[in-house]
């Protein structure tokens, strides 16, 4: 029997609880666990075949957005996986071992459809890259080779740096990024010194349509916009643009709501892929089945805009379909005395 990726990604979208080779292995007539740990030690699945799939469904727009932002596989326990390192992750909010990937969503605001087309797993030992270099890579890849049209790019306050910023100014498109509170910054045109963010002070028509500053360490003539975005009763973020001619904190705001969208799709690239469970140690395996996982997210996202369900739905669809079975014919029949 051949094996290809489409059967491992056939495994992965099938799936429900255990995605190990060996549970995989224990399912199929011909196949055993040596085999499938052979093809995913010998395959080479990259970014390059996501986008070959991902072409075709997404729809383009020049008023689009670019999301950038990284998520943490959870290996704690697996010390001795090849990719795993000790990095900050959000879902644990703390400094966890883990392989930490770098992904791009691309969001059409006028369908609210968003789909990965891009990623990178970060491996400075590997290939030396930083994550923001990563970014970097994506975003010029974006416009020299996939030539997506878009206009906005969101990001966290973690790329929020001096290298991104300019590299978007560069290509002529906006960037909304949260700076930390600690960030210094100056709102009086040269009269005062540098302060932080937090020590800013804001009068009503400051708060209404934000104030022009500029970032320390920036060109002197370069002028940002910032704004103050009250996201809860607790939560305050100050949002940084280069889009000079915005002056509405509310406008600003629903733009910013926009980059929850990754949020959602780290969520549900974790619950219905298996992207955390391959327990394999090799990086080449690793790098397979986290391309794989894509994959299978991106066809589920596709089957929920197509029949306006989530990918969960689609996913526990599947557990319908096999009691329907099991109900017509089951596999074990019931008996009384």
């Amino acid at each position: 029997m051949s094996f290809t990726k489409l059967d491992y990604c056939q495994y992965l979208l099938s799936s429900q609880i255990n995605y190990t080779l060996t549970n995989f292995a224990n399912h199929t007539s011909n196949l055993s666990h040596d085999a499938i740990n052979r093809y995913l030690k010998d395959e080479k699945i990259t970014p390059r075949l996501l986008w070959q799939n991902v072409k075709a469904i997404v729809v383009p727009t020049a008023a689009a957005y670019i999301l950038f932002d990284d998520t943490v596989i959870d290996k704690r326990y697996a010390k001795k996986i090849e990719l795993s390192r000790r990095q900050y992750s959000g879902n644990a909010h703390g400094v966890i071992r883990g392989i930490g990937i770098v992904n791009c969503v691309y969001v059409n605001p006028s369908t609210q459809q968003f789909f990965v087309i891009d990623y990178r797993i970060y491996a400075p030992d590997s290939d030396g890259k930083t994550k923001l270099e990563h970014v970097a890579d994506m975003l010029q890849n974006l416009v020299g080779h996939k030539r997506l049209p878009f206009t906005t790019v969101l990001m966290d306050s973690w790329y929020a740096t001096k290298t991104l910023m300019q590299l978007i100014d560069g290509l002529g498109k906006y960037y909304y990024c949260v700076l930390k509170k600690n960030r210094l910054v100056d709102d009086t045109h040269g009269v005062d010194k540098y302060k932080s963010i937090e020590q800013l002070l804001w009068n009503e028509p400051d708060l209404k349509y934000g104030k022009l500053i500029k970032v320390k360490t920036f060109a002197q003539d370069k002028k940002v916009k910032l704004f103050r975005v009250i996201v809860s009763t607790d939560r305050t973020e100050y949002v940084v643009t280069n889009h000079i001619t915005q002056n509405s904190t509310d406008d600003v705001q629903q733009v910013c709501a926009v980059r929850w969208k990754i949020e959602e799709f780290h969520r549900e690239l974790k619950q219905v892929t298996g992207l955390e469970a391959c327990q394999c140690r090799k990086e080449r395996i690793q790098r397979n089945h986290i391309g794989c996982a894509m994959l299978v997210w991106l066809r589920l996202k596709y089957l929920a805009y197509q029949h306006g369900r989530t990918v969960y739905d689609i996913k526990r669809g599947l557990l319908s379909d096999y009691l329907i079975q099991q109900l017509k014919s089951p596999s074990i029949v019931m008996t009384l005395a």
